[in-house]
This record gives C-alpha cells, sequence and structure tokens, in this order.
C-alpha cells in the first residue's frame, strides 16, 4: 500500500482522517479492564481491535528483520527497573486486545490493580500493514495511558512518534536520540534503522554500565598496550647504550608481564647492562 504525506500538513508522516476516532468512543480509565484480561487465546494469531477479531499474520524477511532490530535495542537500553517485552498482548479497552511489537514497562505488578504495569513505550514496525488499524492501536493506546508510541516504516526508512493532539506519526530525524525515564540512555534513531549503528549503541550501554567482561577486556588491552610500551622503551635503551639484544632476550621478554618489564627497564637504565 502507498503511504501518501497529507497535503495540509506536510510534516505529519501519517495522520488520521477527520471523522470520530475509536479512541474517543472509549469509556474513562476508571471503567477499563485490567491491561491482562484477554478477550483472545494467549499463544495465538488473534487479536481484538474495538471487537473486531482479526489475525496477527507472520512477518516477511523485512519487517522480521527490523522487528529483531528493534528488540534488541530495547533490551540493552531499558534501564534496571523496567522490563523489555515482545508481542505482549494489552487490553486497551472492553472490546479491544492486541499485541505491540515491541514494549517496555515496570517490572512487577501494579498494586493498585494487581495486574503487570501497563507498557509505558512501546514501538510498531510497519511493513504493509494498513495504515487505518496503525492509527487505531496508536489512538487505542494511548487512551490507555501508553505515554508514548514509535512507529518503525520499514520501506521508507523512517522512524516516527505518535502525536496524541495532532492524531499524527511525527518523523524524527534521522540524527536525533530517543530519550525516556525508562531508557538507560538514549536511544539514537539510526540504531533503529541501522544494524551497524544498532551495535555501536549497544555497545555504549555496556560501556556505560561497566559491564564486566567488556571491562576485563579494557583492562587487558590497557595492560598489552603498556606491557608493549615497556618492550620498545627496552629495545631503545639498548640500543642506546649498544647491549646486545640477542633473540634469547627478545624471547623472554615477550613472556614478561607488565611488572617484569617495568623492572627490567628500571635495571637496564640504572646499571647501563643487560640484568643477570
Amino acid at each position: 500500500m502507498t503511504l501518501r504525506m497529507p497535503s495540509k500538513n506536510p510534516a505529519a508522516f501519517h495522520q488520521a482522517p477527520e471523522a470520530t476516532s475509536p479512541a474517543q468512543k472509549l469509556p474513562g480509565h476508571g471503567d477499563l479492564p485490567r491491561v491482562d484480561e484477554r478477550l483472545v487465546q494467549v499463544e495465538t494469531r488473534e487479536e481484538m481491535i474495538g471487537g473486531r477479531r482479526v489475525l496477527a499474520a507472520p512477518a516477511a524477511p523485512p519487517h522480521g528483520d527490523a522487528h529483531c532490530q528493534v528488540d534488541g535495542e530495547a533490551l540493552f537500553h531499558v534501564r534496571p527497573g523496567y522490563v523489555a517485552s515482545t508481542d505482549m498482548l494489552t487490553r486497551t479497552d472492553d472490546g479491544s486486545d492486541f499485541a505491540t511489537d515491541t514494549s517496555i514497562r515496570k517490572e512487577g505488578n501494579d498494586p493498585a490493580t494487581g495486574a503487570r504495569y501497563l507498557e509505558e513505550v512501546v514501538f510498531e514496525v510497519v511493513h504493509k500493514q494498513p495504515l487505518r488499524d496503525l492509527i487505531d492501536r496508536a489512538e487505542r493506546l494511548t487512551a490507555r495511558g501508553i505515554r508514548r508510541m514509535f512507529a518503525i516504516f520499514v520501506q521508507r526508512r523512517v522512524v516516527a512518534e505518535w502525536s496524541p493532539a495532532e492524531r499524527a506519526f511525527r518523523p524524527l530525524p534521522i540524527d536525533a536520540e530517543i530519550e525516556d525515564a525508562c531508557l538507560i540512555r538514549p536511544l539514537p534513531v539510526r540504531a533503529l534503522l541501522d544494524r551497524a549503528e544498532g551495535r555501536n549503541a549497544v555497545a555504549r550501554v555496556l560501556l556505560d554500565e561497566k559491564n564486566p567482561v567488556l571491562a576485563e577486556a579494557q583492562q587487558e588491552a590497557f595492560r598489552s598496550g603498556l606491557a608493549e610500551g615497556y618492550r620498545k622503551a627496552i629495545e631503545r635503551l639498548c640500543q642506546a647504550l649498544q647491549i646486545e639484544l640477542t633473540g634469547e632476550r627478545r624471547a623472554a621478554l615477550a613472556r614478561l608481564d607488565t611488572a617484569a618489564l617495568e623492572e627490567i627497564a628500571a635495571r637496564v637504565a640504572a646499571e647501563r647492562r643487560w640484568p643477570s
């Protein structure tokens, strides 16, 4: 399906029609069912939107690839105390029970309801889905109380955020970052579209968190670099002092750690000969 830019507001990527939306007909917050009360059978392809039963179709490669990319970024960017989820059903209103591609919510259950916490941020990957369904979902999700919804338009390679006030998806600049209280650091928009940039973004998160595996690798790299520096310093000292650096001595230097190399360098400089 071809998705056109609205003529009256070119900055809005996809805009809802002027007709009364389903979200405007939703009951008040106090009348809403629990988010985990089901209208459809779990672990099936069933969803319910405004009383209309639909089947969620399996993804083609462009959609599935993009979905996996978004899941990975959400998983690593989520702040402690929050959890990322994939294809999780949410009861948005009396007649709707459907899943978003990727969502972020607080861990545990909401003491006010006894149910899991409502999602705060959701992502939808859009490939060939009907625009009317995407808008319907967006309005029902935000009417339920979900703070932010992002759509990744695979064919256009655009990330947009839903604006409830404008009833439109607003495209984000490719160099922008998504900042939110549930994220440990800003999520680059480019990381949702580009695999290499996605890996870079994950690496930055792991470095910020002082991931023990990466921290050890950094220390090892530092130690290796420092040891190599001492080896080169010893070679220069030997050359300046006309001390023969035999193959046996070079082999010994290659086996020594940083502390031993530091001691060798100090002794060569002080004694002006190869340590015995």
